[in-house]
């Protein structure tokens, strides 16, 4: 097992992470910002190293400064988190290079499944169901010729995205030059990287994702799926585990086809292979895999009876998945909610700002990931995240219950928080019944502006 941990990450999941590290007994390490100073993710490391000045491209997005940070703290492995350097394929080769341990799988598969168009072409030579596209394209003209082969509406995706960014659906071809060049400038600034490639876009799919482990001892699992399908421009607002689209036999086709596919490219550590499954419920599409733990893993936790997390540094370690992993059985249902710093009344502008006072619900079944507290300025630099509510019971309606009731409890004075939107949400015939599909929240805005 590791000494030391360098987290590169900030916020919740650098807390959850220093959290696990502990029950390990293994050292933490944070870095931060000089905007973080007062971050729990600081206080609560045995050790913390400033990297730099708010901005995250001066800061958590600096390797040598990390490396740096590493070097004079002697950690020996780094845990990324997600966001920022966790799906950076450099990253983790220089961590090889110098002898740190990478938590999460190697360079090499980085790249060929953190690349959306590496990662498709993976996915259909090893049986995976793709939904037609393209290669990288070269330019927005070569683009639309292709465009149209497809067929019209098309989705123009980033081969660097992720969370949204990078991503254009369009549906005529008059539109097509301006939303790929769009598409490919966002990426530029967000990854450095404005390549683009096309695929065919399936109208209101459902998006179901598997949570997958394996390890260097030839153990490949998946952990079921959560359904992310309620989002907002691209962004997860709601996720559930289990998804109340899926019949027992198509989790099966999609577990075993999960399963499959990091059996043969050996892939090692914690994972997410996402799908696109049509309105019917019957055929489901590789989208893309993260190569990275995700904000939503806790629910998978709730239901699973694992540490995902602790889970990472084991295998890292070279140690051979768990027992509670490995035999791992669904119990239950969880769903979780992410607490976003945004005013969901005005277009979701961004909310920071000092919290007057916090107070987050408890009992039975509730769980809170936060880096939060009363007195904490919510900063204008980063990801507006700022809590995570999860809660799990015996059945998917208890869940519900359960959430109507912590969401109204949760508590935030000082800034604004999509609280009463997750509340509408979650209160709506709707979602209750489970009939949603990732259009739903644009359809359920455009009622609510009337």
């Amino acid at each position: 097992m590791f000494k030391r941990v360098l987290v590169a990450n900030r916020g919740e999941i650098a807390l959850r992470i220093i959290r696990a590290c502990r029950e390990l007994n293994v050292e933490s390490i944070a870095v931060y910002s000089e905007a973080d100073v007062d971050s729990m993710h600081v206080q609560f490391a045995d050790q913390a190293v400033c990297i730099g000045p708010a901005s995250s491209k001066e800061s958590y997005l600096k390797m040598d400064r990390i490396f740096a940070a590493a070097e004079i703290t002697g950690a020996d492995a780094i845990h990324p988190g997600y966001g920022f350097l966790a799906e950076n394929a450099r990253f983790a080769e220089i961590c090889e290079a110098s002898g740190i341990a990478f938590i999460g799988p190697s360079a090499r598969i980085i790249s060929m499944m953190g690349d959306k168009a590496t990662a498709r072409a993976t996915a259909l030579a090893n049986g995976v169901p793709v939904t037609p596209g393209s290669d990288i394209m070269p330019d927005a003209e070569t683009a639309l010729g292709k465009a149209r082969e497809i067929g019209f509406p098309v989705m123009i995706k980033a081969t660097a995205g992720g969370g949204g960014r990078g991503m254009r659906p369009c549906f005529k071809a008059e539109d097509f030059i301006a939303l790929f060049q769009a598409a490919s400038s966002e990426a530029i600034v967000c990854f450095g990287n404005g390549s683009c490639y096309l695929e065919k876009l399936v109208v209101n799919p459902h998006h179901v994702e598997f949570q997958v482990f394996g390890d260097s001892h030839g153990n490949f699992v998946h952990l079921g799926e959560r359904d992310c399908s309620l989002q907002r421009r691209n962004q997860k607002i709601i996720e559930e585990c289990p998804s109340p689209l899926l019949t027992p036999e198509l989790r099966a086709r999609m577990g075993e086809a999960s399963v499959n596919l990091i059996r043969n490219i050996g892939y090692q550590n914690a994972g997410t292979i996402e799908y696109l499954v049509d309105d019917t419920g019957g055929n489901f599409y590789f989208m893309e895999m993260n190569t990275r733990i995700q904000v939503e893993h806790p629910i998978t936790e709730e239901v699973m009876g694992c540490d995902l997390v602790k889970e990472q540094i084991r295998i890292a370690a070279g140690e051979v998945m768990s027992h509670h992993v490995l035999q791992a059985m669904a119990r239950g249902h969880a769903i979780e909610c992410r607490i976003n710093a945004e005013d969901p009344f005005h277009d979701f502008a961004p909310s920071p700002g000092t919290i007057e006072l916090w107070y987050a619900p408890g009992g039975k079944g509730v769980r809170v990931d936060t880096h939060v507290y009363s007195g904490y300025t919510v900063l204008p630099h980063y990801d507006s995240l700022i809590a995570k509510l999860i809660v799990t019971a015996s059945t998917r309606e208890i869940a519900i219950a359960r959430m109507r009731r912590a969401l109204a409890e949760f508590t935030i004075r000082g800034i604004k928080t999509t609280i009463p939107f997750q509340l509408e949400i979650i209160s709506h015939p709707d979602f209750i019944r489970g009939t949603y599909n990732i259009g739903w929240i644009a359809r359920f805005l455009e009622e609510r502006a009337r």
